[in-house]
Parts: C-alpha cells; structure tokens; sequence
C-alpha cells in the first residue's frame, strides 16, 4: 500500500500501516487522506527538528 513511501525494516513497514490503519478507522480517512497526514507530519517534523531527519527517515523512508 505504502510500500514506496515508506523504506526500512518489515517491521517498521508494519508499525507504519497499523498507523495508517488507525487513521483511517479512528479519523475516517481514506488511503490517499492518511499518506497525506504521514507525509505533512514528516516534513513538519524534519523541518522543525532537522537532526531527527535520520529517524524520521529510517521509520518513514527517505526520499
């Protein structure tokens, strides 16, 4: 599903669509709506916290 989005181990693939999965059932978002709000909280984190931009990369990919 996120699969290109998001880089990293089997498990933190899956730690991020139990995320995803939780956006959607809990906000009512579709697919599209829930890697919207992945991506705007990565960049919102990287942009205010650049040295986190690592981790922030190995739990959501890089790009």
């Amino acid at each position: 599903m996120f699969g290109n989005m998001f880089g990293g181990s089997d498990n933190m693939q899956g730690q991020v669509g139990e995320l995803v999965e939780k956006l959607k059932s809990q906000a009512g978002l579709s697919d599209e709506q829930a890697q919207k709000v992945l991506e705007t909280i990565k960049g919102f984190v990287v942009d205010k916290y650049p040295m986190l931009q690592g981790a922030v990369n190995n739990i959501f990919g890089g790009k």
